[in-house]
């Protein structure tokens, strides 16, 4: 996988993505008191998709580009709103050109009390994230190794937060890094909310990641994935998972009803697949693969 971000920016895994973070940041939204969001691997935040490197993929065409134009069935639609309108608010002019990062989208979201965290170690990239909040008060950005940052950041003095951890699964063992990353930040902040990004691609270790994931015994651990389309005829990205810690107790039934969407408008091919299962936590009769 390319590990810069504009050239998938916006694409299927980036739906999945989104739309739960902006959920789990309105769960946040809820109680009066501050949170914060730890984005570990933060990228550039806001991307160009009519920039050459964009544009030489494409993938938004068959992520994003599919859906806002889409008229969503009312219980969908009031699920996806608040990722939605973010993008939408970046192109008022309609269509889709600017598209939102994790750190950007979750900064949208926010009232005046919550803050931002953001981790980027791409010394370019980290330039240009710098450069996007640059006077934003309510936004720290660090050029630092994301994953120190599970330790050396948590708990946040908000005592409230979500801590996203997007690897770019460039190198070997980020699969075992997510494991290890998980069990040292729950062990410094056992009330936050963790929400782990991995990809679905043929070969990857995904029973052995899951089976790890189940030994730390962390109780309600919940997980999403969608694939769109076969991996038989290919090496590269065919869906994409998420790992979520602490989730709100709406999240499950709200991924019920949204995943079946996503897999048909989403679908490159009739293997198209989808599934939201506790690996451990409020099915423990029936935890799931």
């Amino acid at each position: 996988m390319n590990y810069r971000h504009i050239y998938h920016a916006g694409n299927f895994a980036d739906v999945l993505k989104h739309a739960v973070l902006a959920r789990l940041v309105t769960y946040l939204k809820q109680k009066d008191k501050a949170f914060r969001v730890l984005d570990t691997h933060a990228g550039i935040g806001l991307y160009d998709l009519s920039s050459e490197e964009a544009q030489k993929t494409g993938e938004w065409r068959d992520g994003i580009g599919r859906l806002l134009d889409t008229e969503l069935p009312a219980p969908v639609a009031a699920i996806l709103e608040p990722y939605l309108a973010a993008v939408r608010d970046l192109n008022p002019e309609g269509g889709v050109t600017h598209y939102p990062g994790s750190p950007k989208l979750v900064r949208m979201l926010f009232r005046p009390q919550d803050r931002l965290s953001a981790m980027e170690l791409h010394p370019d990239d980290y330039e240009t994230l710098h450069r996007l909040f640059d006077g934003d008060f309510q936004s720290r950005i660090t050029n630092l190794d994301g994953w120190l940052a599970l330790g050396a950041h948590l708990p946040p003095k908000e005592k409230r937060g979500l801590i996203l951890v997007d690897p770019p699964f460039e190198i070997e063992g980020e699969y075992e890094r997510l494991v290890d990353g998980l069990a040292k930040g729950y062990r410094r902040f056992a009330g936050g909310i963790f929400c782990l990004w991995y990809p679905l691609k043929r070969g990857a270790p995904i029973k052995e990641f899951h089976a790890a994931l189940k030994a730390l015994e962390i109780p309600k651990t919940l997980c999403v994935e969608l694939a769109v389309r076969s991996d038989r005829d290919t090496t590269g990205l065919t869906g994409s998972g998420l790992v979520i810690v602490n989730p709100p107790f709406t999240l499950k039934s709200e991924l019920d009803v949204v995943l079946p969407f996503l897999k048909t408008h989403l679908a490159q091919d009739r293997f198209a697949s989808a599934r939201c299962f506790w690996l451990r936590g409020e099915a423990t009769l029936n935890p799931g693969p």
